[in-house]
């Protein structure tokens, strides 16, 4: 239920833990809340008037007192009404932001904090919208989000993919459901002058990811006459990017039929499946199989893995994967070849995934060059007062 603004509760901050929230940072913390009988009753979720310790107003945020992250905050105006019309101006706001970018409708439209749209994540397939809802406040607004939605882009077909483990976290549960429309998987879009497929009702996340746009674009330079090891290959997005630029060869392996099945289908689509095959099997066992046969070299081998570290607790531990995967993988690649790698782990900083993929190219006995490195493209926004929300590190190396 969206409580309008005269009914919101107040939650104080305590006194001296102002000063971040006032420099722009969006989040709360509970351990910063002063926490009252009547504060602990709130349902997840609800909006509330966040004031500093003396009871100036902060804005308006939605609170869970069951979050680490306890108060989010959705407006700098604590009176500030969370309607359509709030939700219909920000949807026009990333709408317009992403247009100065992307001549095609297939982007993500949404980012969460950076578009100022706390605990929502939205990918426009063209006419079809993916939204993910990860908090209790966000969900609370829902409705009024869709309506805005459909006021202002006309969707065909509306999914809600909230199915995130992180809902659990906001004591929300996990579904999947089409909110509006029709959705008939798998659906296509567009990248880079390369026709991909994605199934947004039961593919991983929501279906695709957007946010690797711009390195398979330079991959795509790169790719002429070459040999091409895909070893994470999902639904085909380097893999194709690569066939399609002119690439002699190309191998995709992936774990996931379903996945395979679509970058199939979608090598068809962009008639380049005569150069392409694709295997299902677990890529570190494959690439110690194919390093172990020896003879086995590629011009450009992409190795974009899932993340290693999904909790700041197994970083220790899951960092050194990069270095694994950089080690099997670079023995693979042709002197004066390429390797792309990747990490999405916000927990993993970008000092050591780079040193970990140093140390990986050492331990192949290789040298090398970094030739571009970045994150995600420009429809995955940063919040400037949030840097961990930089999840997204790759390389592309040239190996001697």
């Amino acid at each position: 239920m969206n409580n309008p603004p005269a009914d919101r509760p107040a939650i104080r901050l305590k006194p001296g833990h102002d000063k971040r929230v006032r420099a722009g940072h969006p989040w709360a913390f509970a351990n910063e809340i002063q926490l009252d009988a009547d504060a602990r009753l709130l349902a997840p979720g609800t909006l509330v008037r966040l004031l500093d310790g003396a009871g100036q107003p902060l804005g308006t945020a939605s609170f869970n007192l069951h979050s680490l992250i306890a108060a989010r905050i959705l407006s700098n105006d604590p009176d500030q009404a969370l309607d359509r019309g709030f939700f219909t101006a920000r949807l026009l706001a990333a709408r317009d932001l992403r247009e100065r970018f992307f001549a095609e409708p297939y982007y993500r439209l949404v980012h969460a904090e950076a578009d100022r749209l706390p605990g929502i994540v939205i990918d426009r397939y063209g006419a079809i919208l993916v939204i993910q809802i990860n908090t209790a406040g966000a969900e609370r607004l829902l409705p009024e989000l869709l309506a805005a939605a459909q006021d202002l882009l006309q969707p065909a077909g509306v999914v809600l993919r909230n199915d995130a483990p992180v809902r659990s976290l906001e004591g929300l549960e996990s579904y999947v459901r089409l909110a509006s429309g029709t959705v008939t998987p798998p659906i296509e879009l567009r990248e880079n002058q390369v026709r991909y497929l994605a199934d947004p009702l039961g593919g991983q996340k929501t279906g695709w990811f957007f946010d690797l746009r711009e390195p398979r674009a330079l991959i795509g330079k790169l790719a002429g006459g070459a040999r091409v090891l895909d070893a994470y290959c999902h639904t085909g997005a380097f893999a194709l990017q690569a066939a399609v630029a002119g690439a002699a060869e190309v191998i995709g392996i992936d774990r996931a039929a379903p996945a395979l099945e679509l970058a199939a289908a979608a090598a068809k689509l962009n008639q380049v499946a005569g150069k392409c095959r694709f295997v299902q099997a677990d890529a570190f066992a494959e690439l110690e199989r194919l390093g172990a046969q020896g003879g086995q070299r590629f011009d450009l081998l992409i190795a974009d893995p899932p993340s290693f570290v999904k909790a700041k607790k197994e970083l220790k531990s899951g960092v050194k994967g990069y270095r694994k995967l950089t080690r099997l993988a670079t023995r693979l690649v042709a002197p004066g070849g390429f390797l792309f790698i990747g990490c999405c782990s916000h927990h993993v900083p970008e000092p050591d995934f780079a040193e970990e993929v140093s140390r990986g190219l050492v331990a192949a006995g290789r040298g090398g060059r970094i030739v571009a490195a970045g994150g995600a493209g420009a429809d995955h926004p940063i919040h400037p007062q949030l840097p961990e929300s930089a999840y997204l590190k790759w390389r592309i190396l040239q190996v001697d």
